[in-house]
């Protein structure tokens, strides 16, 4: 257990000052499990995470998003898809406040299906069967 945390500290060890387990970074507040949807950004992903709201009038629940910029320390290897834990910590610049702590559980493969869309074997149409379907209709 790192950081008053119940995490593990990773076995790569890296040189950011910023990194909660090799720099001098510390956690305070709350954590926030989501997914990574972005690492386009030099040492910081975008965590997203899905909710659930109520709208009254409608008696319904309405998904909402909120995506989340974090700081990525070089020790975690981290790719979109993957579902992290984030923890607040002191203002790192105008947008990012969190770290990324740790990795449960590497979802890759699902993230990277639910991003791509249907795949071709579901959306494939045999033609022969349509084409015979019109030719009834017409006689």
């Amino acid at each position: 257990m790192a950081l008053g945390l119940n995490v593990t500290e990773p076995e790569t060890t890296c040189d950011d000052p910023n990194c909660p387990f090799h720099g001098t970074l510390s956690v305070r507040g709350g954590t926030v499990d989501g997914m990574v949807a972005s690492t386009e950004m030099d040492r910081s992903v975008v965590v997203e995470r899905e909710y659930d709201v109520a709208v009254p009038k409608y008696d319904r629940q309405m998904k909402r998003r909120s995506r989340t910029p974090a700081h990525a320390p070089d020790c975690l290897d981290l790719e979109v898809g993957d579902a992290v834990r984030i923890a607040e910590t002191r203002p790192l610049s105008k947008t990012k406040a969190h770290v990324v702590v740790s990795t449960l559980d590497t979802t890759r493969d699902l993230g990277a299906s639910s991003l791509s869309g249907p795949s071709d074997s579901e959306s494939e149409v045999d033609l022969s069967e349509i084409g015979a379907d019109e030719e009834e209709g017409e006689s």
